[in-house]
């Protein structure tokens, strides 16, 4: 069953939503109709998608605030004072456009959650996307999350439908310390989250 036609959320996601702090901010790109933005406000997240697609973002609009803009081709349309807004979570699957990294990254508060997962190279044996440019490389979100602390990452094959992808759950750097406060707990197992 392909989740993102559905709306049912990503497994990826939902299994790591546990290391966002709760009642945060999220911001879901590349939203779609915002299955994302359904399971993050359901949880009582204040959600904000940015898609292209009107009709997508009209639906998506049920969950939360969504940016309608072409952002391989438009400048990033949520600024403050010409730096990008920071969110407690960021959220991306499915898509893939390099050059917005580094935005990317820069969207994640500090000690906020990244969020990722797409295709992967060898999905191009399977089925679309198939071009390189919407394809992972092997490791290459461990590299874009350098300086990130990395609490999970999965590069492999799924079936159901099958392709390949590449995840990653990722702790931006800089969280306040506390002194004499134990560090946060990040759960591994779905326990946590069932």
């Amino acid at each position: 069953m392909n989740s993102h036609a559905t709306g049912t959320p990503s497994d990826w996601v939902v299994r790591w939503t546990p290391l966002a702090a709760p009642q945060g901010t999220v911001l879901d790109v590349a939203c779609g109709a915002g299955r994302h933005m359904a399971w993050f406000a359901e949880q009582g997240f204040r959600v904000t998608g940015i898609d292209r697609n009107p009709a997508a973002a009209t639906a998506a609009n049920a969950f939360g605030q969504v940016v309608v803009v072409d952002i391989e081709n438009a400048a990033w349309p949520l600024l403050y004072k010409a730096m990008p807004l920071q969110f407690d979570v960021l959220v991306v699957t499915n898509y893939l456009w390099r050059a917005l990294f580094p935005t990317l990254l820069a969207s994640v508060k500090p000690g906020g959650v990244l969020l990722y997962e797409t295709f992967a190279l060898g999905n191009e044996t399977v089925g679309k996307p198939s071009r390189p440019d919407f394809l992972l490389c092997p490791g290459e979100l461990l590299q874009l999350c350098q300086g990130f602390r990395v609490v999970a990452f999965e590069d492999g094959f799924v079936d159901a439908p099958a392709r390949f992808v590449q995840r990653i759950a990722a702790i931006a750097p800089g969280a306040p310390a506390s002194q004499g406060v134990a560090p946060r707990r990040y759960p591994l197992s779905l326990k946590s989250v069932l």
